[in-house]
């Protein structure tokens, strides 16, 4: 007997929107395992660009004398703030296990990215319950930039993220997800006093690993707070944890972390490339700024919109007052645009208004994605991409491990320019002037004078520097042979290393 049409009626209206809501659920879930298998490929290849030479130079210290390890780029005796709780993690991984620096930083890389997709996870959670809503966010999070490629630490494009997943700021920031939604979490119950001390010595932790990053999870936390409005009793466990945590920052014996407030001006010129481009870099973000309005009309307390104009004060301020550095609180306001961008996706009112933020999302992911293409190339051989994803490839640095082939050695002084003295101390040598910027080195700019009278100065020049300093060997080019140096090998890109002799 045939049924009835009334009998069909359901099947034939809910089996579609079923399967359509497993789909929708899981191509984010599928996409961001894609993603991840991708991101632990690069850690195996580990590509070497920006700092990954400075805190490749710090385990190296720190393996070598974990109490005194003096500069981690010059052979003097100063503190650093590479020198943090996670770099010293690793030096005694590296001191206890004898395995190589770069082993270390690829292990380091394995647990940053594990606590930063956890920690998107547990912060997620307190903002949503969908299911599809985790795996939306960290998509977002990674892909949802602009059409102009841009890379730098702390911020977390995906090509940024493959090459510097191995950074203290990657650890630094997925602590900062576990902080945020534990804090969250905390404001909103009646959390024990135990648990508001542990609070502050997180915070403490994440700032002590990376500065700028705990500006980031300073400013998230300060949103959580104001948005939960917690109870006056609730007010003294918060200055409780204040209080613990600036304990910590204070008992830190490798550097003074308050010091650093009087550092900024050595930081200013490097970090004014923030405030360019900003359209063309982040201008797919501007869906989760509408995102962000969308959540400001039904709740003005909104975390997200909080975090956001946190993050957007404190950057304009860097711009207009000329404190650049204070662009790397960027992030504070990328991550919650991001964010409410994938949360409007799964939970914005009818099921129309939910469809058409999808597909607005996934084209503005797909454009994401594909500016970020040449990140396959660091697990995919160049001539094995399509041309059009191999053009966007950017190749690594080719490291100068073969100096220490040559003869260089742990703790030998070695002159070379800037682009040199970025990766060199990586491998155990010192350079005459530090690759990067040191604040806390007085005699910096000295050091680099020394370098540039070297490259361009007269023989007698030349072996004033070498004693003053303790010279032992330069890399330089063909042309730089003379009285004084021996050539002993050849590297890429026409340098040569020569041996300083009498």
């Amino acid at each position: 007997m045939r049924p009835a049409p009334s009998d069909l009626e359901p099947v034939s209206r809910t089996a579609p929107a079923d399967g359509t809501a497993r789909a929708g659920r899981s191509l984010p879930r599928v996409a961001a395992a894609l993603v991840l298998v991708l991101l632990l490929l690069v850690i195996a290849r580990l590509p070497w660009a920006g700092d990954l030479g400075m805190h490749a130079a710090t385990v190296q210290r720190l393996r070598h004398s974990l109490l005194d390890p003096g500069n981690p780029l010059v052979d003097a005796d100063t503190p650093s703030p590479y020198y943090s709780p996670w770099t010293l993690v690793l030096g005694v991984l590296a001191r206890l296990t004898g395995l190589s620096v770069f082993v270390v930083l690829r292990i380091g890389a394995l647990v940053g990215l594990g606590l930063l997709v956890t920690g998107v996870l547990r912060y997620v959670r307190t903002l949503s319950s969908h299911r599809a809503a985790p795996a939306l966010a960290l998509l977002c999070l990674l892909l949802l930039w602009g059409p102009l490629l841009f890379a730098w630490s702390g911020f977390l494009g995906l090509n940024s993220l493959a090459l510097t997943v191995s950074y203290p700021s990657v650890f630094a920031l997925g602590l900062g997800f576990h902080f945020w939604a534990w804090l969250t979490r905390a404001v909103r119950g009646t959390a024990a006093w135990g648990t508001w001390v542990a609070l502050g010595v997180l915070w403490a932790l994440i700032l002590l690993c990376h500065q700028f990053t705990g500006v980031v999870a300073s400013l998230g936390a300060a949103a959580a707070v104001l948005a939960a409005r917690p109870a006056r009793a609730v007010l003294p466990r918060l200055g409780a944890a204040l209080a613990s945590g600036l304990l910590v920052l204070w008992l830190w014996p490798y550097y003074d972390f308050f010091a650093l407030f009087s550092a900024g001006a050595d930081l200013e010129a490097i970090h004014r490339p923030l405030y360019e481009h900003l359209a063309a870099r982040f201008g797919l973000v501007l869906l989760g700024v509408v995102a962000l309005a969308c959540r400001a009309r039904r709740d003005r307390r909104d975390p997200l919109v909080l975090f956001f104009v946190l993050g957007v004060l404190v950057f304009a301020a860097g711009g207009l007052t000329g404190h650049y550095s204070w662009g790397r609180a960027l992030p504070a306001a990328l991550i919650p645009a991001q964010l409410a961008a994938a949360l409007e996706t799964v939970s914005a009112g009818r099921r129309a208004v939910r469809a058409g933020w999808a597909c607005v999302l996934g084209a503005a992911l797909a454009v994401g994605a594909w500016t970020q293409a040449g990140t396959l190339g660091y697990v995919v051989p160049r001539d094995r991409l399509p041309a059009a994803v191999a053009a966007k490839y950017r190749t690594p640095w080719a490291g100068y491990q073969w100096i220490t082939r040559a003869g260089v050695r742990y703790g030998d002084v070695v002159m070379a320019r800037t682009f040199p003295a970025r990766q060199i101390p990586a491998y155990g040598p010192y350079t005459v002037a530090p690759g990067y910027p040191d604040v806390f080195l007085p005699d910096a700019d000295r050091r680099a004078a020394a370098v540039t009278r070297y490259f361009g100065g007269s023989a007698a020049q030349r072996r004033g520097i070498v004693r003053e300093y303790g010279v032992r060997w330069v890399v330089g080019p063909e042309s730089l042979a003379g009285p004084g140096l021996r050539k002993v090998t050849a590297g890429p890109g026409g340098q040569v290393l020569y041996r300083v002799v009498p």
